[in-house]
C-alpha cells in the first residue's frame, strides 16, 4: 500500500507517558467504580496497524497489547452493529497502482477482550484518501467518504465481507467551491452519516460547503439524491451527528461540526424528506482566543451523550475539548456555566469518545501520539481538567469493543 498524504507530518512523534492525576477539581465528582467489566479499546493509527489497549472502567487505566490487526494508515474504524466485525478506512493515496484508498474489513475475536483480528477483506474504494466510514443500521451497508479524491461510495457486506463499491459519487466537479483557498480548492468528502431511521445517508463535503442528502436502500445499497444542505461559504462542514435519547426533539436534531472556522450548526432533521434547516450556529472560539503565531484553531468531532443531554466537541490548534448542555425541548446548545473547555490533552485531537460507564472521556491526539482519559460527572456533564496519558503511535479514531 502507499503513502498518506496531509497526515505525514505527525507519523512519528510520540508522546511520552505522563501519569497525571484523575482528581476532579472544583467540585467536580471522581468518576466512581463502575459494576461494568473491564473491556478493550481499538485504535485506529497513522501507522501499520490497528492499536489494542486493555481498559479499566474502574480507573480509567488503559494498558497498551500491540497491534491488533495489520492494516496500513487506519484513520477511521467502526464496529457492525451486532459487534462481530470491524471496518476500516485506509487513508491512502494509491491501492494497487490506482489512485484509491481502500476499505477493509476484520472478524472480531469470539472474546472480544483478548485475541487478535483476522481480515476478512479489503478493497480499492471510489477515491484517494478515503478518511472516514460508517454502517448503516442493518450492518449491511459501509459508506465511505474519500477526502483527497473528493468522492464517496457504498459497499455491501455479507458475513464481514465487503462487496467493490456498489455507488461512486464523484464530487470534483461539484460547482461552487468554497472560498478558502488551500482547503476548498476542490471537493473534500470527509464524513459519511446515516438518519436515525436509516432512510437517508449523508456525505459531509467541507471543500464544498455542502452536505450531500441522498435516500439509502438498505438492501442493495443503492444511493438515490434527495437534496444538499448549503452550509455557510468558507465554514467547511466536516462531521455530522445525530441526536438520541428520550427528549421531544431527539432523533430529529443533528449537529454539523464546521472545521473551517470552528463552529457547530444546529440542525432540524425532516423526517419526511431528509432535509437539514439550521436553527443555531455557536462558536467553540470566544473572543479573547488569541492563538500563537503559526497555530490555526479548526473545529474536528463531536461526542452526544446517549441520554442527549450533553453535546462535546473538539477543536484543533489550541487543542481542547469543551462542552455544552443540550435543551431537550429544542435541541439547542448551551456552554457549560463552569469547566466547559479542557485541554484535550496532547496536540491534534482527531477523534473522542465516551467509554460504555460515560464516566470517561476518550481523546486521540493526533499530533502528540497519545491517548488521554478525563474523568466525567455523569450528573453536570462536566469533565476533569487534567487527564492521564498513554502512548499511542499517531492515533487516529477510538472504538470500544
Amino acid at each position: 500500500m502507499a503513502n498518506l498524504t496531509r497526515r505525514n507530518f505527525v507519523r512519528h512523534s510520540v508522546l511520552g507517558s505522563a501519569a497525571l492525576s484523575l482528581t476532579m477539581k472544583s467540585g467536580l465528582l471522581a468518576a466512581q467504580p463502575s459494576t461494568h467489566a473491564s473491556k478493550r479499546i481499538l485504535v485506529g493509527s497513522g501507522g501499520e496497524g490497528i492499536l489494542s489497549f486493555r481498559w479499566d472502567a474502574a480507573t480509567g487505566n488503559l494498558e497498551p497489547e500491540g497491534i491488533a490487526g495489520v492494516v496500513s494508515h487506519s484513520t477511521w474504524i467502526d464496529v457492525s452493529p451486532d459487534k462481530r466485525y470491524l471496518y476500516v478506512a485506509c487513508e491512502l493515496d494509491e491501492y494497487q497502482g490506482k489512485r484509491t484508498g481502500a476499505i477493509a474489513s476484520f472478524k472480531l475475536p469470539a472474546n472480544q477482550g483478548e485475541g487478535k483480528l483476522s481480515q476478512i477483506s479489503i478493497v480499492p474504494s471510489v477515491g484517494a484518501g478515503t478518511c472516514h466510514l460508517t454502517t448503516d443500521h442493518s450492518g449491511h451497508v459501509v459508506i465511505a467518504a474519500d477526502y483527497s479524491g473528493g468522492s464517496a461510495g457504498t459497499y455491501l457486506t455479507t458475513d464481514g465481507k465487503l462487496s467493490n463499491a456498489v455507488v461512486s459519487e464523484h464530487y470534483t466537479g461539484y460547482p461552487g467551491h468554497g472560498p478558502v483557498a488551500d482547503r476548498q480548492e476542490q471537493a473534500h468528502a470527509h464524513f459519511a452519516s446515516v438518519s436515525p431511521d436509516n432512510r437517508f445517508a449523508y456525505i459531509n463535503d467541507l471543500g464544498s460547503d455542502v452536505i450531500h442528502i441522498y435516500k439509502l436502500d438498505p438492501l442493495t445499497a443503492q444511493l438515490t439524491p434527495a437534496g444538499t444542505f448549503h452550509a455557510q461559504p468558507g465554514v467547511g462542514p466536516r462531521t455530522l451527528h445525530f441526536l438520541t435519547g428520550d427528549g421531544p426533539v431527539n432523533g430529529k436534531i443533528a449537529y454539523c461540526v464546521n472545521e473551517l472556522n470552528s463552529t457547530v450548526t444546529v440542525l432540524k432533521w425532516n423526517t419526511t424528506d431528509g432535509s437539514l434547516s439550521p436553527i443555531q450556529v455557536v462558536s467553540l472560539l470566544t473572543a479573547n482566543d488569541k492563538p500563537p503565531a503559526g497555530v490555526t484553531n479548526t473545529g474536528c468531532d463531536a461526542v452526544l451523550t446517549r441520554d442527549g443531554r450533553f453535546a462535546y466537541f473538539a477543536n484543533r490548534g489550541e487543542d481542547f475539548i469543551i462542552g455544552f448542555h443540550v435543551d431537550q425541548a429544542t435541541g439547542k446548545l448551551t456552554e457549560f456555566s463552569r469547566n466547559s473547555r479542557i485541554p484535550s490533552g496532547g496536540k491534534t485531537p482527531r477523534n473522542f469518545t465516551l467509554d460504555p460507564t460515560e464516566r470517561w472521556m476518550l481523546v486521540a491526539n493526533q499530533g502528540s501520539s497519545n491517548l488521554s482519559v478525563f474523568a466525567r460527572n455523569p450528573k453536570t456533564g462536566e469533565l476533569s481538567a487534567q487527564g492521564k496519558n498513554t502512548p499511542a503511535k499517531v492515533p487516529m479514531c477510538i472504538v470500544f469493543i
